[in-house]
C-alpha cells in the first residue's frame, strides 16, 4: 500500500461511489438512508465512500460499483471540446487518483483512455499558464485544477522562478575545493627492479 500514509489518498478513497447491492445484507441499514429496516434488499443503489465499495465488491461480489458522475458522456464531451476550461475540481477533485482506482473495477474500460486523454490535454493548459500566467490570472486558474493538476502548476511555478533567479546571476557552478589541491604522490613501498 503505497499510499497508506498519504492524507491525499486517505482523503480520495472518501469519495462516494454509487453501488448497487447483489446481495441482501443484514445488519447494514444504516448504509442506506432510505432503508426502513436494518437491512439493504438486493437491488437497491446506495452512495458509499470508496474504500467500503471496494471492499464490499472484495468481498464476495456483495456489490457492483457504477461509475462516478465525474466520468459520464458529459464530462467526456466537454473535456474533448475544450479540455482546460473544465472545473475538474467541482466534480472531483481527487479525478485522476480515483480514475484509476475505478478503471478495474468497473466494466466500462474506456475510462482509463478518457483519464490520459484528459490529463495530456490539461497538462499542456496547466504547464503554460504557470510558466507565463501573472499573479492576477492565478486565483482563476487553480480552483478549476484537481488535486494532481494542483501539484503539477506549484512544481512548474517553483521551477520557473528558481530557473529565473539562476539565469539572472544566481549561484553558479563552481569548481569543487577539493580539485584546487594538490595531491601528493606516494610511491609504493617494495623491492625496486634494476
Amino acid at each position: 500500500m503505497p499510499g497508506y500514509y498519504d492524507i491525499n489518498d486517505i482523503l480520495m478513497e472518501d469519495e462516494p461511489i454509487s453501488v448497487v447491492f447483489q446481495v441482501t445484507a443484514n445488519g447494514v441499514g444504516l448504509l442506506d438512508p432510505g432503508a426502513e429496516s436494518n437491512c439493504v434488499e438486493k437491488g437497491a443503489k446506495v452512495d458509499l465512500p470508496f474504500w467500503l465499495a471496494h471492499g464490499l465488491l472484495s468481498l464476495e461480489q456483495a456489490v457492483s460499483i457504477n461509475p462516478p458522475p465525474c466520468f459520464t458522456q458529459k464530462t467526456r464531451k466537454e473535456i474533448q471540446a475544450d479540455a482546460a476550461c473544465v472545473d475538474l475540481r467541482i466534480r472531483c477533485p481527487y479525478f485522476y487518483e480515483l480514475g484509476c482506482k475505478i478503471v478495474p473495477l468497473v466494466s466500462d474500460k474506456s475510462i482509463g483512455l478518457f483519464l490520459r486523454y484528459a490529463f495530456t490535454s490539461r497538462y499542456k493548459e496547466v504547464l503554460s499558464k504557470s510558466h507565463s500566467s501573472s499573479t492576477m490570472t492565478v486565483p482563476k486558474f487553480v480552483p478549476r485544477l484537481t488535486k494532481e493538476e494542483t501539484c503539477v502548476f506549484e512544481s512548474a511555478r517553483e521551477s520557473m522562478a528558481a530557473f529565473k533567479k539562476w539565469r539572472a546571476g544566481g549561484v553558479r557552478l563552481q569548481k569543487a575545493s577539493i580539485l584546487g589541491r594538490k595531491r601528493k604522490t606516494k610511491l609504493p613501498d617494495g623491492p625496486s627492479t634494476p
